[in-house]
Order: C-alpha cells, then structure tokens, then sequence
C-alpha cells in the first residue's frame, strides 16, 4: 500500500537539525565525548519549589481534565503578571497550551489560510516556517545579519517587505537564535507599520525574562498594538521547566474564542498538575531565575571573552542563552565537520534561515563550554 501524504506536510522539510542530531547521537553512542552547544534549554534543574507544588497538586489529586483553556488560578496568575509588563489581559483573554510552541501552532492555524502572507526576521527560529507552511501561507522575510541581528536598523528593509497584503508578522524578543532585544524604537517601527497596514503581531515572549542589562518591552504595550497583538509565553525557559510542557497566549476575545476550538479539539487542555506548578512558577520563584540569568550571564561573558581569544568577532547578545557564530558559506557543512572532528555539536544557521553562522548555545557549564571552544580551535574551525 502506498500512502498519499497532505500537501501541509510535504511542502515542510525536516528540520536542518536532524543531521547534526544523529550524527551526535551516533558518536556518543560510539563513545565519544560530545560537548553539545547545540541544546536550547536551560540545563539547571526545575527549581525545587516548583517540583514539590507539581508533587503536592498530584497528591491532592489533580490529576484529571480542566476547563479547556485552564485552571483559573493559573490564567489569574498570568494576567497579574502580564499586567506587571503592561499588558491588559484577564483570565478569559488567556488559553494555557502544553508548552508554548502549541500556543504559536493554534495562533497561526486560526490566523492563516491558503496563500496568506506572513513576515519572518531572520534569524527566525525554526518551527516558524514549518507552522505557516503547514497553515498553507506564504513567507516574506527580513534578514537582520547586517545589523548585528538588531531590528532598528533593518525598519526599512521590514517596511519594503510588509505590505496591506501581510496578515501576520512574527516578532521574538528576546531571539532565539540570536538573543537580541529590540529596542523600543525597533517595536515602536513594527507598531507604525501593523497600523498602517493592519497587520496582526505575534510577539513571541518566551525568553523576556532572561536578559543581560536591559528591560525587553511587551510589543502588545504600544499604543495602537493592544487589539492586534498576540503576546506568547511560557515556562520552559526561565523556569527551566522545558520537559512539563507548559506555555500560553494571551489576545483579544475573538482570537481566543476562535483558537479555542483548535485547543478543545487537539490537546484538551495543559496537564492539571502542571498547571499548579505553573502558579508556583509564576508567584513564588523569583530569585531561582535571578540567579539562573546570573549564571547564564558569567556563561556569556566568558564564552565572548574566549571567542575574542581567538580573534573571532560576535554580535553581544543582550537576552536568551545564545549567539550566532560566523562561520563558512556552507554552514551545515561547517557543523558537520566540527561535530565529527572536535566532537562539539552547534546548529546550523541556515536552520534559521540565515547561511554562514552557527548557533552556540551558553546553557552548558563554563567547563564545558571552554571545552568545547577550545576544541573547535584546535581542529581549526575558529
């Protein structure tokens, strides 16, 4: 029997990723020491106290369904703490997803048809693409490579790119991949370009609390961006909460009606226990992630210290826990070489829709990390 695949599927092609992944795989299987810089989570434990509210709810016995869009003790809790960024939501204006990549999925499955324009800034991360071509649009995209990955600099190349024809555009501030923070000058730019041609904004959130010096802004805080705006978020990054699968979107009413279906019908709803945990997250867990952003800051600064040892120049990423590393034109060649050469495993740029850089990931320890630098100059990949 011969299956027949829908076009949503085949027009995406496997993440760039694969090949770096089970090569890596494979070599440590083999017994290689593999320093892996490619990992996009924190690699702290979940701090204790949420793990013992996660156990505590389950020995009460929240174990079974909830409402569809969550507990309402947890979308309470983040509307109080999306009114601590400047954001008006209350509970009803919120759906809580395992994790927050379902959030963008049923974000864009409810926003975009057949033919549908959206706008990426590239670097973008990975699962962008694959979701709107899943939805059926069509992608526009900015590259931000020569401005040291900033936006403010590239508002004209985004307003040559948007048109009334752009139903959607992406923004991630902080980025991953390449932990940049937008000015507000840079959001306030998006802002006169999604009125002036009715553009809906995702603004993805979820590394806003991870930042080195500066205060990321809510897109959604804008004058004129409050009814437009769709603010993700979630639990995994700063929480290092990566495997409970915790995430949410918060936007107008309509949206949330609408994107609810999808929800109901696909996930049913956040696990209950997580959702519990969530609100410890949220209430009781503040200097846990002070002292992860601290460490991942002392990460970053050694990482660039030791690049700058070696004479390779980067772009200071002010938020997230990477940066982008320029390397050769053929940059998936250049990632396979430096996972089976110096056994160090990175991300190709071009994953990310942007050629000729490598993703390091920082969310490794500092002996780690100078290992893994260190090989890669001495097989000569810096």
């Amino acid at each position: 029997m011969t299956m027949e695949f829908t076009d949503r599927l085949t027009r995406v092609e496997p993440s760039a990723t694969l090949a770096i992944s089970a090569l890596a795989t494979e070599l440590e299987q083999e017994g290689a020491d593999v320093v892996d810089l490619s990992v996009g989570e924190p690699d702290f434990p979940t701090p204790q106290n949420i793990v013992d509210a996660g156990q505590d709810a389950m020995d009460a016995g929240h174990t079974g369904y909830t409402t569809s869009a969550g507990i309402l003790e947890l979308r309470e809790a983040i509307a109080d703490k999306l009114a601590a960024d400047g954001l008006d939501h209350g509970p009803d204006e919120i759906i809580v997803t395992p994790g927050a990549k379902q959030a963008l999925y049923e974000i864009v499955q409810a926003l975009i048809q057949d033919g549908d324009e959206v706008a990426l800034l590239d670097p973008a991360w990975v699962s962008y693409e694959a979701m709107v071509k899943m939805a059926g649009g069509d992608l526009t995209r900015v590259d931000l490579s020569d401005s040291d990955f900033q936006l403010e600099p590239a508002l004209d190349d985004l307003a040559a790119a948007v048109s009334d024809e752009t139903e959607l555009l992406i923004v991630n501030s902080p980025s991953n991949p390449t932990g940049a923070v937008y000015t507000d000058a840079a959001l306030e730019g998006v802002r006169d370009l999604a009125v002036e041609h009715d553009i809906t904004v995702i603004s993805d959130e979820i590394y806003k609390e991870i930042t080195y010096g500066v205060e990321p802004t809510s897109l959604g805080t804008f004058d004129g961006m409050a009814d437009r705006t769709i603010t993700v978020n979630g639990f995994s990054k700063a929480y290092s909460m990566t495997g409970w699968r915790l995430g949410y979107f918060a936007g107008p009413e309509d949206l949330i009606d609408q994107a609810g279906k999808l929800h109901s019908h696909s996930v049913s709803s956040a696990v209950n226990f997580v959702q519990h945990a969530g609100v410890e997250a949220l209430e009781h867990t503040d200097d846990a992630v002070t002292q992860m952003v601290d460490a991942f800051g002392q990460r970053r600064e050694l990482v660039i210290d030791l690049l700058d040892e070696h004479d390779v120049d980067v772009a200071v990423p002010d938020g997230a826990f990477y940066m982008m590393l320029p390397v050769a034109d053929d940059d998936q060649a250049w990632c396979e070489g430096a996972l089976e050469d110096a056994h160090v495993a990175t991300v190709p740029g071009s994953a990310f829709g942007t050629p000729g850089y490598a993703r390091i990931s920082y969310a490794a320890s500092e002996e780690r990390l100078e290992e893994g630098i260190e090989r890669l100059a001495e097989e000569g990949y810096l």
